[in-house]
This record gives structure tokens, C-alpha cells and sequence, in this order.
């Protein structure tokens, strides 16, 4: 959901100019095959949504609809202003859809107050009982009604905020919805782009809400939010010199933005978080769907992979698949997809999504065309290998615990020794290690894949490798850090890395970076922090006692890649991971309201004896 600023313009436009064919090419094709109109679409309880359709000029046979419910816009608004491209890519476009571009409730143009991530409900009594379900509902039905040359079968995609609306729109159970994508969808808001895990991702929101606060209120309107310019490349030295969240609204915002006022009201998972997760509804779904994501996703990781797995579990007997690829938020949509920062993944991997799996799943349900889709398509990183499956995680993976061993060293063995061994670092808060080894101002694209040797020299890092490998290791499915630690604060954060580090003969290849050596790079395959004081639960926050060993535990989500023989496997623990994610004074205490004079360093230790083991449990292939 959280788009950084930088990508956001590619999905409006839907990445035209990466992709081959598109441009001015597809502009005038758009104007040459379809006429645009405008539509304010009634609701059960009154209010009205912007709606734009467009409608194929070949009226000689019927068309499918394909339709796309956002928050960030339908534009260009007017019925002589058309987008520079119509469907997920230029083949919908093509192949002949009438394209349907909804703003959702209480945005832009719709009619309504806009909540963020609108709770479902399960029972809907009256007219007024209304959510992101029931108006899918109502707009598939009048748009059967109203639009001619219609086919009777309607299919949803989005990307993003709009891949949640997709998974809303499941929850229309419309009979007409026969076919939906919802691609890097939001399914939990506290857990995906706001709190992963109770720490605050800070350099990614404060960027997002001014710039997605473009009206307050229940009155349509064109206007658009203002991107927030803090006056500088160096967001390291920005964000530390505002000092403590509550400066986000005493210096800058002035609390004159409700969305972000949440979610400094609401740090816990309580209520407010609980109703805005859609997980729990997504029960009797008769809609053959598409979960797409990519695996190195920094906003929506999370909600790919647990949309899949929950539609999945709750709904046997529902076609669904699930395509995973080296890709970035929306990396599928446009470009080529072949690396990402210094990471060469062997060749271009989006147009096979969107030929292959995209536009042949949604032609088969919508147009009745052959479908040879397996239903888990996922990019092998490391080999740079597509592999099927017919579940997700593949059933020939198997769990295995990888243990942290005294002096850094990292083995498939568990710790014998009986003395109660471990590492410490200090961490301090007002020295924070940064997340990223080059200055910047926002959430970098890379940083997912991003050499991490930067870090392996700073203080307030530890680390952990095995020896080099003799063989391939393969892991595929979730990794569960499992860390025994303690400290002398009363809360802590807790960032584990999963790392491939490259044998020293490793060579360049065309998208290393200048004075970059791939020889040793340390590769990020896998992150993912905890704030220590969610270890009993994200809404019962619970102190450390000082000294005293406890338990982490957290989930760092998927992975499939294979660490090659010669290559070794690393792990990283740090308590700041700065500014991606917010500062943790290291009291117990709401972080959101602290003064800048309640940062104080700790010393923390993870075990790694037989009595305290920390590891990370893997499956392995």
C-alpha cells in the first residue's frame, strides 16, 4: 500500500514507458478502439462512486469487463481525456475488455467519508451496513445492467491499495465476479505497511500521508495531496534530528492529518487494527483467483503470501493460484524485471508473468480460452529458475532448525556445550545503524537484495555463517527467528537478516554497481524486525525484566532461494535498523509518545548454548 513516492507515478500509468509496445503507441491505440464515459454509480445507502468505462467501438460481439477500484485516482478525469493504457498490460488492451476504473469511497471523486482500510463485516442488516464488499457488489450489478455488449462476467486485478479492493471484492461473492487478481494486496494494515511486528516503518510513512491526504471529507474533488520535501538526500540525519515520533507532529504535521494521527494512536494491535484485517473474512469464496506477488516486496510482502495461504486453506474448492517473483512493489507490471540493484536474476521475468500467467488466467475465466497454469508459479532466486508446485510451501520442504553457535558461527547442529554461552553487543539508540549504505531520503527499491558488508563491520551488528557450503541449500517456505536474549532495558528491537554471502571468485555482471565488487558481496535475502515488548503478543505489551533471558519469536516470511556451494549463509542480529524503521528508546513505554531525552543504550545478549539455543527455523528442499 505505502507506495514510496518513487514508484508510485509507474503503477498510476501502470509502467507504459518500461514496457515494449507501450507509449504513444498505446496511447493512440487506447483513443482509436475505445470511448470513455463517466459514471456516478449509486450505492445501497445513497452515495455515489466515480466510475470511468471503456468501452471497446467494436460492438459486433460482447466483452468481458475488467475492473480496477482505487484510492489513488481514475484519472485523467473528463470524457475526452483517456489513460495512456487500458488493463494490467497492453495484451488486455488489445484483446478487447471494457475497462472499468472505480475511486473508492470517500476518494477523489466518490461520494462518502474514506476510512483506511475499511473493516468488513460479516452481516450486512440494513442499506447502511455497507463496506468495500457491498459496494463491489452494487457497482458489478449496475454496471450488468447499464453498459451494453457485456458478456456477464466480470474480473477484478489491483496492485497495491487497490490488490486489498481486489480481495474486498471477493467478498461481494457476486455470482458475475468469476475471475480476480489481487496483486501485493494489503491483508493486514498494522502487520503489512504500518507496525511489522510492533516497529514502526518510518521512512516509508512519513513520505506516504501527506502526499495520500488530499481531502478530509465527504466532498469529491481533483485536488492532490502534497509530497512532503524535507530538504534533503540524507534521511539518516533528517529523521535523527527530528528525535522522537512525537516530533513528527510537533515539527512538521501540526496533527492536522487524521490517517496518520491513527496510526500514532494506535501503535498496539487493538481493535482498531484487528477490524482492518481481512484474513478472517476471506471464508466461501466461489471466485477463481490470482495472488501475485514479488519477493522482495518492502510494502506488501506479507499480504501476498497470507492472502494466498488463507483463500487457499478456507476455500479447497476454489481455483486458486499464486505467482511469486523477483520483483519489487509492482515490479510485474512493467519492465522487464531482470535485476534488482547490483542482482542479476539471468534474464527478464515480468513479461513471462504477465503473458503466461496474468493475461492467460484472466482470459480463460473471462473469455473462456485454454488455461496450462500450474497453481504455484515461483521464481527460484539464487538459481534465477521458474518452479511449479502444487501448493505453497512445497510439500518436499522440510523443517529444519539452523543454530547460532558461539564464536559467530552458524550449523545445521545444535549447540552441546553446557556452559550458557553467548554474544553481546551494545546498542544505543542515538547512534542507530543505518539500513542502508548509501545516503537517502526514502525506503530504497533495493535494499531487500542490498550488500550488507556495510554493516557487518559497525558496532550494534552481530554476526553469524556456516562454513562454505559443499552443496546447494534450497530453503522454501517461511523462516521463524527464534532467538533466546536478554538486556539491561525493558524493551529492545530485534532485526534478523538472512544473508548469502558470494565466494571471493564471484564475478561482476552488467548491473554491479560502480566500484562494487560482487566478489564477498553480502547478499540480503531475507529481513525482517520485532519490538521485544510484543513478544507475548502484538496487543499485550509486556516489559523485560533486565538480565533476565527470554524468548523472540517472529516470522520472517518466505523465501525460495538457493544458497550455491561455495557460497556461505549468514545471519545478521541488530536493534536498530535506521530510518526504515522508528527508534526504540529501550523502556517500556509508548514510543509514539516519548521525549527526545528517553533514548538510552543497552547492552544485549542472544544466547547460543544447549540450555538457551537461539536458531532460525527453515525448510529446507
Amino acid at each position: 500500500m505505502k507506495i514510496f513516492l518513487s514508484i508510485i507515478g509507474v503503477l498510476v500509468v501502470f509502467a507504459a514507458l518500461g514496457q515494449p509496445g507501450a507509449g504513444a503507441a498505446d496511447a493512440a491505440y487506447v483513443k482509436d478502439h475505445y470511448t470513455k464515459y463517466e459514471y456516478q454509480i449509486p450505492m445501497r445507502d445513497g452515495k455515489k462512486l466515480f466510475t470511468s468505462v471503456y468501452v471497446p467501438k467494436d460492438q459486433s460481439k460482447k466483452y468481458p469487463f475488467m475492473m480496477d477500484r482505487t484510492c489513488y485516482s481514475v484519472a485523467p478525469y473528463g470524457t475526452d481525456k483517456y489513460k495512456p493504457r487500458l488493463g494490467p498490460s497492453t495484451q488486455f488492451m488489445q484483446d478487447g475488455y471494457i475497462f472499468v476504473y472505480q475511486d473508492v469511497r470517500g476518494r477523489w471523486m466518490s461520494e462518502g467519508m474514506y476510512e483506511e482500510m475499511t473493516p468488513e463485516l460479516e452481516v450486512h442488516k440494513t442499506n447502511k451496513d455497507v463496506d468495500e464488499g457491498t459496494d463491489t457488489y452494487d457497482t458489478i450489478d449496475w454496471l450488468l445492467k447499464n453498459v451494453a455488449n457485456n458478456n456477464g462476467k466480470v474480473g477484478v486485478w489491483g496492485i497495491s491499495y487497490p490488490g486489498f479492493y481486489t480481495t474486498t471484492a471477493l467478498l461481494s461473492r457476486h455470482p458475475a465476479l468469476v475471475a480476480a487478481s489481487p496483486q501485493a494486496p494489503i491483508a493486514d494494515l498494522w502487520r503489512d505497511d504500518g507496525w511489522h511486528n510492533g516497529t514502526f516503518f518510518l521512512a516509508a510513512n512519513f513520505g506516504f500521508y501527506p502526499f495520500f491526504t488530499n481531502r478530509q471529507d465527504d466532498k469529491p474533488t481533483q485536488r492532490r495531496g502534497a509530497r512532503f520535501d524535507i530538504g534533503t538526500e540524507d534521511g539518516y540525519d533528517f529523521f535523527l534530528k527530528m528525535g522522537s515520533m512525537r516530533n513528527t507532529n510537533v515539527k512538521y504535521f501540526k496533527d492536522t492529518i487524521r490517517l496518520w494521527n491513527e496510526m500514532m494512536d494506535h501503535p498496539d494491535y487493538d481493535q482498531h487494527w484487528k477490524d482492518r484485517n481481512v484474513l478472517p473474512h476471506l471464508h466461501d469464496i466461489k471466485t477463481a483467483t490470482l495472488v501475485t506477488g514479488g519477493w522482495y516486496d518492502a510494502e506488501d510482502l506479507y499480504g501476498a503470501i497470507n492472502t494466498y495461504k488463507t483463500l487457499a486453506a478456507k476455500n479447497p474448492n476454489t481455483p486458486v493460484y499464486f505467482a511469486m517473483g523477483p520483483w519489487v512493489h509492482g515490479g510485474w507490471a512493467g519492465g522487464l524485471g531482470d535485476h534488482l540493484g547490483d542482482v542479476d536474476f539471468g534474464g527478464a521475468t515480468a513479461p513471462f508473468y504477465r503473458d503466461k500467467i496474468e493475461f492467460a488466467f484472466f482470459s480463460h475465466y473471462l473469455k473462456g480460452t485454454p488455461l496450462d497454469l500450474p497453481k504455484v508459479s515461483t521464481f527460484e532466486t539464487g538459481t534465477n529458475q521458474w518452479r511449479t508446485y502444487n501448493v505453497w510451501p512445497p510439500a518436499p520442504a522440510k523443517e529444519k532448525n539452523l543454530y547460532f553457535l558461539p564464536d559467530g558461527k552458524l550449523s545445521f547442529t545444535a549447540p552441546s556445550a553446557a556452559k550458557d554461552t553467548y554474544t553481546e553487543f551494545v546498542s544505543d539508540p542515538n547512534k542507530p545503524v543505518p539500513y542502508y549504505a548509501k545516503k537517502t531520503n526514502d525506503m530504497e527499491r533495493d535494499y531487500m537484495t542490498a550488500d550488507q558488508r556495510f554493516a557487518s563491520a559497525m558496532p550494534g551488528v552481530i554476526t553469524y555463517k556456516t562454513d562454505v557450503l559443499t552443496d546447494d541449500v534450497t530453503l522454501a517456505g517461511n523462516i521463524w527467528a527464534n532467538l533466546k536474549v536478554s538486556t539491561t532495558g525493558t524493551d529492545a528491537d530485534w532485526i534478523v537478516k538472512v544473508i548469502d554471502v558470494y565466494p571471493d571468485t564471484a564475478k561482476n555482471n552488467k548491473f554491479t554497481t560502480a566500484g562494487v565488487q560482487m566478489a564477498g558481496y553480502q547478499q540480503m535475502v531475507r529481513s525482517e524486525s520485532m519490538r521485544g515488548k510484543y513478544r507475548t503478543g502484538a496487543d499485550k505489551p509486556t516489559a523485560f525484566v533486565p538480565g533476565q533471558v527470554s524468548p523472540i519469536n517472529f516470522e520472517l516470511q518466505d523465501v525460495l532461494h538457493t544458497f550455491k556451494k561455495g557460497h556461505r549463509l549468514m545471519v545478521q542480529i541488530q536493534s536498530t535498523w535506521f530510518p526504515l524503521i522508528d527508534r526504540n528508546t529501550q523502556q517500556f513505554q509508548d514510543i509514539m509518545k516519548a521525549k527526545d531525552t528517553d533514548f538510552k543504550k543497552a547492552t544485549h545478549r542472544v544466547y547460543t548454548s544447549k540450555a538457551h539455543p537461539s536458531f532460525l527455523k527453515v525448510r529446507v528442499m
